[in-house]
């Protein structure tokens, strides 16, 4: 019996090989029909024997391309037409239609190996790919994902690239970057001050000349998917200390690419699932524990236990790395680079070679550019593996724009997130796309580069927004923005927000959970800065039922790169003398009597019960740092020192009283042990236990009055892997559920879903 099924397929379907897959499964059990991509999906007309049309519908979910993801698969049946062959129809553009982007996707194995191989025709080329790997989302300018829509538009394919481009059951079927030294981009090596070094016309000129240019120890700006990377010998002192002298970069550690996975075993701790995050499609930046006595330059990240490693991601990072190839031999190349954004710091990373060339002049040596534009900046992602599970640190490339499944039908909704590590978020149905980092809106180029992404996402996404979201800081760049939209807003709280973000990342339905959110800083509902917050949450509404005592902070904001004024600081306010502990020698006598005043007399001392400061004066009070130069350094550093005594470490003394966490007997115990030359490390660790004690104290106490049993933890200060392992462990050794991020960021990074799923929820 000859039966006919119309098909209709959502998710990431398109640009990963998912049409030949449906050609060859048709082939495969005798159908007829026709396969399609729109800019809603993929819809397929298939006619044939019934048992071999319910064998293809069943194989179509089962046997997925490597690349593919299915969110739904409707079946209908519809009339026979009496096709005789099954083929692959053009593209069809729906007006208002949308479907999921596929992120950029690593060299493939097949690609790497036939970029080695010298009998293969795009041997040793810079922009090989096929349907399982090459650039996605940041060459994307609309949909249907197809090339006239790419940046890829400009290279016409030679008859052998459109000749594996048609063929249904080529790699490169439909691999819309598919391109050859004869047809696509060409990368060039230019020096900034006197123009061409080199333009090639043989491809390998460019790349053994700045091989040489990294083995001598200079810095090269290498334009990428996303962005433009600076990169150096990371075995070299000189060359590392003179690109954070360039960068304006002081102590924040730099991510590292090593050759291959062999070498990067040589300098780091490797387990089995960091491997496979390390060698899969996304090849995000991994944090990893560094081996001791390397060669690593002392200054890629100074003071840490942990390096940020990558592996090559792209051909031309592959080539610049290679240690085997006799042609790329000819010229020595270090074996581990850094590879750090190319922006002075703080300001978006570069994307366009004529304002890379303006912008990175002061930074780089030389440039090695192409000309492929990049649509979409997108920087690289950061994670680390906890336990067999991956925990995002930032969200990007690899990932981004993957959408997050909601747990229910939202509205059309634009969430603009925060102002520190901001990513915003688009909501449509069931899908929340949550951007790729943005960075931190201080300057104007941050700034312009969020208002251009949301539009292109936007676009993308068909997305017009009938609520926006926004802190309820009224000073942030993003509520600004947000206020100049023509829809209705909805400001929400931070750390709201926070626990929204970490219950959608779970899937959780609108109920209540007990909420810990921790982090630097937030505006809360009384106009005080929060940050230490234990809330009673729901999507649709919170209670605050306990958080960390008010003290004060002076200078406000500009505390945060001076922990020691947090220090002394919290010390006058609490009563607790300080002037004999080591940090105070060094420190100069007037300024602490200027913030003992400001203390005293109120005066530009705001109140906060952030748990962030909190880290910061315990480090101060400790000798770990009295000031920063990059966010959280105090307290990511007292992290390091504290990993070899915490267990066993004993709590400090503590009172809650009417739900709030007093401070007063926690830092006299800290002052204490400083007092007795206990090392900073133990003063950490028994800090660590200290508020995982309080935190379990704080979770009972809830549960006790409300029967709530589920905790969600959110916040930047869940970043700290020995807190977070600690507290978790506790928390479940006492019967709670707990719930913490998977699929977003627990930093500000995440904010942006929390506000979007809150938005969905207001009257």
């Amino acid at each position: 019996m000859i039966i006919a099924k119309h098909i209709h397929v959502t998710g990431i379907v398109q640009g990963v090989g998912f049409r030949p897959f449906v050609y060859g499964l048709a082939s495969r059990f005798g159908l007829c029909g026709w396969v399609i991509n729109t800019s809603a999906g993929v819809d397929i007309h298939i006619e044939g024997a019934e048992a071999n049309a319910h064998s293809f519908i069943e194989k179509l979910s089962s046997e997925l391309p490597p690349l593919a993801s299915l969110d739904s698969i409707t079946v209908n049946d519809v009339l026979v037409e009496n096709f005789s062959t099954f083929n692959i129809q053009p593209s069809n553009h729906i007006e208002g239609a949308f479907q999921p982007i596929s992120p950029d996707v690593a060299l493939c194995a097949d690609c790497e190996r036939e970029l080695f191989d010298p009998n293969d025709r795009r041997y040793l080329y810079p922009f090989i790919n096929c349907t399982n790997c090459g650039p996605r989302f940041t060459i994307i300018k609309d949909l249907p994902y197809d090339r006239p829509t790419t940046t890829m538009a400009d290279f016409p394919m030679c008859d052998d690239c459109r000749a594996e481009y048609e063929n249904p059951l080529d790699r490169r079927f439909h691999a819309q970057p598919v391109a050859c030294p004869n047809c696509g981009p060409l990368v060039q090596l230019r020096n900034p001050a006197s123009g061409h070094i080199s333009n090639i016309e043989m491809r390998l000129t460019a790349i053994l000349k700045t091989r040489q240019l990294l083995g001598e120890g200079k810095i090269i700006a290498v334009k990428g998917l996303g962005g433009f990377h600076l990169a150096c010998d990371a075995t070299n002192e000189n060359a590392v200390n003179e690109l954070r002298r360039r960068k304006g970069r002081a102590g924040k550690p730099f991510a590292v690419m090593f050759a291959n996975l062999t070498t990067l075993k040589r300098y780091c701790e490797v387990n089995e699932e960091e491997a496979a995050l390390l060698t899969g499609h996304e090849k995000p930046i991994v944090l990893l524990k560094i081996k001791a006595k390397t060669n690593i330059a002392h200054f890629v990240a100074p003071d840490m236990d942990t390096l940020g490693a990558m592996l090559p991601y792209t051909p031309l990072h592959h080539l610049l790395l290679d240690q085997a190839d006799e042609k790329l031999q000819a010229q020595y190349a270090p074996p581990v680079l850094v590879m750090t954004s190319g922006n002075f710091s703080e300001e978006p990373i570069a994307i366009d070679n004529e304002d890379a060339l303006e912008r990175l002049a002061p930074l780089a040596d030389a440039f090695l550019l192409h000309d492929r534009d990049i649509h979409v900046r997108c920087d690289d992602s950061v994670a680390r593996v906890d336990g067999e599970e991956l925990v995002f640190l930032r969200r990007a490339r690899g990932y981004a724009p993957y959408p997050v499944s909601l747990p229910f039908d939202s509205r059309p909704t634009l969430a603009v997130g925060g102002e520190l590590k901001n990513t915003f978020c688009l909501t449509r149905d069931r899908y929340a796309f949550l951007s790729q980092h943005i960075g931190d809106m201080e300057n104007a180029e941050v700034y312009e580069s969020f208002e251009k992404n949301v539009e292109q996402l936007s676009h993308l996404f068909r997305v017009e927004p009938e609520i926006v979201a926004h802190d309820m800081h009224p000073g942030y760049f993003t509520t600004t923005f947000a206020e100049r939209l023509n829809v209705r807003r909805v400001p929400v709280q931070h750390h709201h927000a926070h626990i929204a973000a970490c219950m959608a990342d779970n899937k959780l339905d609108n109920r209540k959970v007990i909420g810990l959110s921790f982090d630097g800083t937030g505006y809360g509902t009384d106009g005080a800065i929060w940050g230490g917050e234990v809330l009673l949450a729901s999507y649709a509404d919170f209670e605050r039922v306990a958080h960390l005592q008010y003290l004060p902070l002076p200078g406000g904001d500009s505390a945060t790169r001076h922990p020691w004024r947090i220090a002394v600081g919290y010390a006058e306010a609490l009563g607790l003398e300080l002037n004999d502990l080591p940090f105070m020698q060094a420190l100069d006598e007037k300024a602490v009597e200027i913030v003992r005043q400001q203390v005293r007399k109120e005066l530009n001392a705001p109140r906060t019960s952030s748990m962030g400061r909190l880290f910061d004066a315990v480090a101060s009070l400790g000798g770990v740092r009295s000031d920063v130069s990059y966010e959280a350094q105090a307290a990511i550093e007292l992290e390091v020192l504290s990993k070899r005594f915490v267990n066993g470490a004993a709590s400090y003394p503590y009172q809650i009283k009417d739900g709030i966490m007093l401070l007063g007997d926690l830092l006299q115990g800290v002052i204490d042990d400083v007092r007795s030359n206990q090392p900073a490390g133990l003063i950490g660790a028994r800090f660590h236990q200290t508020l995982c004690a309080m935190a379990v104290d704080i979770c009972k106490s809830t549960r006790n009055d409300t029967g709530i049993n589920e905790v969600a933890l959110s916040g930047g200060v869940w970043q700290n892997q020995t807190l977070l392992t600690l507290a978790r462990e506790r928390l479940s050794n006492e019967n709670f559920v707990v719930y913490s991020h998977n699929q977003t960021p627990a930093n500000d990074g995440g904010l942006a879903l929390g506000q979007a799923v809150i938005a969905n929820y207001s009257s």
